[in-house]
C-alpha cells in the first residue's frame, strides 16, 4: 500500500478529525523544510504523513498492539504511554503500509524523542510535528520556526531543550533518549 493517495484516504478514515488535520500540516511543513534543505519531497511528504498513523486507537489499545505485536516498550513509555504511537506507527508504516525506506521508518520512530545525530529526514519529521501551522502558540515556537529554516540543527537543539523544559514544569517523566538529543545538539 505505497500509494500516497490510497495511505491519505485511510488515514483519513481511521484518524480523528484533529489529528488528521494536524497530519496533513506536519506533511506540508515537512515538505517545506526539505525543499529549504534540498531533500527529497516526495520522502518528507509520506514521512510526515504516517507520522501519527499509530494515533488510530487509544493509549491502552496502542499498548495492546504492541503486546501482540511483540513491540518492546520500555518503562518510561509505559509510564508516559502518549509516547507509544511512535514505535506502534513505524511499525505499522513497515508492516502495514508496506514502507520498505528504513529512514522513513526511522522518522516516525524518532519524531517525539529525537536521537543523537538523526538523519537529515529525522530532524524534518521531528520538527514538522513541532512547528506546524495548526500547533497552539507556546514559548520559543515562533523562533523554533524561524531557526527551522536557517539552521536545522539549532532548531533541533531548541526544539529539545523547550521540550525538556515543558516536561519538568509539569512532572512529567521524560525519556532519556530526549535529553540525550538535547545534549548531543547542544554541542554542535
Amino acid at each position: 500500500m505505497t500509494d500516497f493517495e490510497q495511505i491519505k484516504n485511510r488515514l483519513e478514515t481511521i484518524l480523528k478529525k484533529n489529528r488528521y488535520v494536524h497530519t496533513l500540516g506536519v506533511m506540508y511543513t515537512a515538505a517545506s523544510i526539505a525543499m529549504r534543505y534540498e531533500e527529497d519531497v516526495e520522502t518528507a511528504m509520506l514521512a510526515g504523513l504516517l507520522h501519527d498513523c499509530g494515533k488510530f486507537c487509544s493509549e491502552d489499545e496502542q499498548i495492546a498492539l504492541c503486546r501482540k505485536k511483540n513491540i518492546e516498550l520500555t518503562q518510561n513509555e509505559l509510564d508516559v504511554p502518549a509516547m507509544v504511537h511512535a514505535k506502534l506507527g513505524a511499525f505499522l508504516a513497515e508492516y502495514e503500509y508496506h514502507i520498505e525506506d528504513k529512514n522513513i521508518c526511522n522518522a516516525i520512530l524518532y519524531h517525539t524523542t529525537g536521537r543523537p545525530d538523526m538523519t537529515m529526514l529525522e530532524k524534518i519529521i521531528f520538527l514538522a510535528d513541532y512547528i506546524e501551522p495548526g500547533r497552539k502558540m507556546i514559548p520559543g515556537l515562533t523562533e523554533i520556526r524561524t531557526l527551522t529554516f536557517q539552521d536545522i540543527d539549532k532548531a533541533v537543539c531548541l526544539c529539545a531543550e523547550n521540550t525538556l523544559k515543558y516536561l519538568n514544569s509539569i512532572q512529567r517523566p521524560i525519556d532519556p533518549m530526549t535529553q540525550k538529543t538535547y545534549e548531543f545538539y547542544a554541542k554542535i
